[in-house]
This record gives structure tokens, C-alpha cells and sequence, in this order.
């Protein structure tokens, strides 16, 4: 493989899928040669119609990786910085990529998105082939008729709680460029060693309530076009009165997807507190098949569906089509919440001038209304809960240790990478039938999972890895099911329906 086979293939590439015009070929084959180092091209066969098919760039990616070790052209540490740099050049720039997103979406939206997301495939933004890798599947709850789904992200690392919280309350380094991975300035950012290589990141402009926001794809695509809504601005997570109209404004733009916000406290946010953000795109999450529970009506906003759903945390679901209804409502829900205590159920909504409660509000367009779903979160710890009263509790943390924010809150679960190892190892363990005593060794990588593999050997003899790794399937949907339940503030028992009829009724609301 010789470098100017290696450059006349990308050329190509780019040609039939990153919009090259017939025009800059030569311009970019130049700027490739210099990239490669190398001052001399000579023009050889390739298998056009192959580059042509290529829906991922992943075997030009295994070539360039030849030419650098070949040719000592860098260290293998700076490969991903290199090659995104290239997939980066060869990307349309920022102002012909909101050019065309919004020349496309005059007539079609679905059609806008699909250029950018498409663009961020091919480009090697979004790495789909490692993606593809995710271990998914679906649970069906037959008790409450909800779904859950569920998957092993292999490409993005477990983060702490405590990590994540650090993150909020870093003091802000001027000097640091880009502050954070979520800011405006990561576009076209070349990357370090210890900052990812953007150079190949497409975004696109957007004006939220008078605001500078502006629109990328995940590079985790946890889902179809899971995009992410970022504030031009470097400032923290907010749930105010203000959020729910930036997330309307969203929608009118482009009603093709849903959108959303983390809470925006320690716990029961996001992996990312430190700079204001959405997540959504086109896609179902489990909560929205949810059914109302019951519903409420209310003297005051009399044009509004109000309910609450059946789902296993605490959602209040209200919709409609006037604007100004849906935002007085909304606002009167953030503000009786951030104040609503509770203590039968351990809800308070302040320690000092400590605030706890905060709402998770997602949105999205059905049957012409706007429906808006709030998730009620509390971030309190106490004695016997010291990681959070509503989160994950400790005996789950061998499957599920982190937050639990938007996308999971909604039934969609984003278990670690170190599962799939782990749970080939305890697979191996139930065929045996016999529980291994080197497990009670705090340094086994099972031992985390000890109560797990009891209670699995206790089920049944398992005589196939097929029946072993259902099993498994089957008790991680579960410790699911429960860590949503656990993130519940209202349970479903008799104090905590009290509790949230009382929050209820603060509000006005009486059943219909």
C-alpha cells in the first residue's frame, strides 16, 4: 500500500460520500501529501466501485495505519488525532455545513438531519462500528405492561458520581482551551493526548429564547440521531422557568425529534454539569409508551391533558398546543417542586440554602400538541443511603453504580463496558453449579457480584451457556426495573401516593 494509493482512495471517499466538488480534488490531494509528508505522487488503479460502497470509513482507517507505521510518520499514541485530522480536512467547513442543514430543512427536516448525521458517520465523528458492537436487548415488564431497554456500552468508560461532581465544582481555569467537551470551541479542535481530536465534529447554529445555542451528534449514539444541544455559553446546568421555552423553541425547529434536559444537581444529573446542554433526536424512548396512570384536570390551565404516568419513577405528563398554558404550567411545577418537602417520604427540598429537588423535563411533539414529561428528582443522602436516598442503592451497584440522568431515567439503560467480560466469567461459574469460594477475595473482579452469582446458582441447574446467559439477562432487567424504582421519590406504596397527591394539590390539580 503506497501513500499515493492510500490518498487517491480518500480523495474518492470523499467525492462519493463528504460532498468534495470535482473542482478542490487537486487542492486536497496537495494538502494530503503534506499531511503525509510526502513530496511525491504518483497516479495508481484503485477499486473504485468499493470505496463507492462504503457506508464507514473503517477500512481506509486500517490503510492510513499501515502508511504511519510504514513510513514513521507519527507515534501510535497520536494516530486517532492524525487520522481525525484528515477525515476533518476532508469535511465540508462549518459555514457550508449550516448552509446546506438549513437550505435542506426549508423543505424537509427529517432529510436536514439525515445529511448531518449521515456526514458524522462518514466523517468518523460517529464511530458506528464500534457501536454496533453495544450489547442491546429489551425486557418486557408484564407486571406494569412498561418495556425497558437495555445494552452494554463498549465504547464509553463508567464515571463516578463523585467524579462527575468534581467536574461542577472545579474552579474555572481561563487558560484551559476548550474548557470543557461540550463546548463551541471543541469544533475543528485538533486534540490532544488528553483532549479528544474534534477536528472532524460538524455542529450547527441554533437561537434558544433569544440564546446562542447550536446542535451536534453524540459520538455514543446510545440511539438513531442522539444529538446534543450545547449553549454557546460555558455555564452550568439550569432548570429554571426559562427551560422549558428553549426546549419548545427546539421542537418548533425541528419537530422530527424529542428533547430534553438532565437535572441539573450532583447525583441525579448527567455525566456533564458544567456547561448547559439538551440531549434528543429521532427515536422512542420507553417512557413515551408509557400509559397515564391518572388524570388531573385543572380551573387554571383548562386546555391542558394533565396526568401522572405508570412508570416506575415519579412523571407528571401535561400537554397541549397553547404555548402560553404549557409554560405557566411548567413554571408553576419547577417552582412549587425546588420548594415541596416531604418528610415521610425523605423529601426536603433544601439543607440550608442546599438545594435538592430539580426537575428532569423531556419534550416532544404527539398528534400535533406539545407533550411535555417532568421526572421529579431529589439528590439527598442520609445514613443509611450516603450515595443518594433516590439513587441507585448500593446492593445494584455491582450492574449500575452511576447517575441515573435523562436517557435512563426514560427506561433506556447505559450499563459499563466491564459487564461483558464480567459476565462471561460468572457464565462459566453457573455451568459449573458451583459457587467458587475465591469470590469472597475482595480483589476477585467477581467479587462485586457475589450475591449475584449465589442467587443465580439458587434459580436452577444450568446445563448450556445459552441458558447461563439468559439467566443473567433476565436478573440485570430486573436490577433495572428496581434501580428505577429506587430513583422513585413518590413509591408506589400507600405514604408515597399520599405524598404525591399532596404535591399534586399544590399545584391545583384535582382527578377527573
Amino acid at each position: 500500500m503506497s501513500i499515493s494509493k492510500v490518498i487517491k482512495e480518500l480523495i474518492t471517499y470523499a467525492s462519493y460520500h463528504l460532498h468534495l466538488n470535482k473542482l478542490d480534488e487537486m487542492y486536497f490531494r496537495n494538502e494530503l501529501l503534506a499531511k503525509f509528508k510526502c513530496n511525491v505522487y504518483i497516479d495508481e488503479e484503485i477499486d473504485e466501485e468499493r470505496i463507492k460502497k462504503l457506508n464507514v470509513p473503517d477500512e481506509l482507517i486500517e490503510e492510513i495505519k499501515i502508511i504511519l507505521k510504514e513510513n514513521n510518520i507519527c507515534n501510535e499514541d497520536e494516530e486517532e488525532i492524525f487520522i481525525t485530522d484528515i477525515f476533518g480536512l476532508l469535511t465540508p467547513i462549518p459555514s457550508t455545513i449550516n448552509h446546506s442543514f438549513n437550505d435542506i430543512a426549508k423543505t424537509n427536516k427529517e432529510s436536514a438531519c439525515l445529511y448531518l448525521y449521515d456526514m458524522s458517520i462518514k466523517n468518523w465523528y460517529i464511530k458506528k462500528t464500534a457501536i454496533s458492537k453495544n450489547v442491546k436487548r429489551t425486557y418486557k415488564d408484564e407486571e406494569s405492561k412498561n418495556s425497558l431497554e437495555i445494552t452494554i456500552n463498549l465504547s464509553k468508560p463508567e464515571k463516578s458520581n463523585k467524579d462527575i461532581q468534581k467536574l461542577l465544582t472545579l474552579k474555572k481555569d481561563a487558560s484551559k482551551y476548550p474548557q470543557c467537551l461540550l463546548c463551541y470551541e471543541n469544533e475543528g479542535y485538533r486534540g490532544t493526548l488528553t483532549h479528544p481530536a474534534r477536528k472532524n465534529i460538524r455542529t450547527i447554529d441554533l437561537t434558544l429564547n433569544g440564546e446562542n445555542w447550536f446542535m451536534q451528534y453524540s459520538p455514543y449514539a446510545y440511539y438513531n440521531e442522539h444529538c446534543i444541544v450545547i449553549n454557546k455559553e460555558h455555564r452550568p446546568m439550569n432548570i429554571d422557568e426559562t427551560t422549558p421555552i428553549k426546549l419548545v423553541d427546539f421542537i418548533d425547529y425541528l419537530p422530527n425529534y424529542f428533547i430534553g434536559s438532565n437535572a441539573s444537581l450532583p447525583i441525579v444529573g448527567g455525566s456533564i454539569l458544567n456547561h448547559e446542554h439538551f440531549q434528543g433526536g429521532n427515536y422512542s424512548l420507553p417512557m413515551f409508551n408509557s400509559t397515564y396512570k391518572e388524570l388531573y384536570r385543572s380551573k387554571e390551565f383548562p386546555s391542558l391533558k394533565i396526568g401522572i404516568l405508570n412508570w416506575y419513577n415519579s412523571a407528571i405528563k401535561f400537554e397541549g398546543s397553547n404555548k402560553e398554558e404549557l409554560f405557566k404550567f411548567a413554571k408553576k411545577v419547577i417552582g412549587c417542586w425546588s420548594n415541596f418537602d416531604y418528610e415521610k417520604c425523605n423529601i426536603l427540598s433544601h439543607s440550608g440554602t442546599t438545594p435538592h429537588n430539580v426537575i428532569t423535563p423531556v419534550l416532544r411533539k404527539e398528534n400535533g400538541n406539545y407533550a411535555f414529561y417532568f421526572i421529579l428528582r431529589n439528590n439527598r443522602t442520609n445514613e443509611e443511603y450516603p450515595d443518594g436516598i433516590f439513587h441507585v442503592h448500593k446492593q445494584y451497584f455491582n450492574i449500575k453504580s452511576e447517575g441515573i440522568g435523562l436517557i435512563e431515567a426514560m427506561g433506556l439503560f447505559i450499563l459499563p463496558p466491564r459487564l461483558k467480560r464480567e459476565f462471561s466469567l460468572i457464565e462459566d461459574i453457573l455451568l459449573s453449579n458451583k459457587y467458587d469460594d475465591s469470590i469472597n477475595d475482595i480483589n476477585n473482579p467477581l467479587y462485586k457480584h457475589k450475591d449475584m452469582i449465589k442467587d443465580l446458582l439458587n434459580v436452577k441447574k444450568y446445563t448450556s451457556k445459552e441458558e447461563a446467559s439468559e439467566q443473567i439477562r433476565l436478573y440485570t432487567s430486573i436490577v433495572c426495573k428496581n434501580i428505577l424504582d429506587n430513583t422513585a421519590v413518590f413509591k408506589k406504596d400507600k405514604i408515597g401516593q399520599e405524598g404525591f397527591e399532596c404535591f399534586l394539590s399544590k399545584l391545583g390539580l384535582e382527578k377527573e
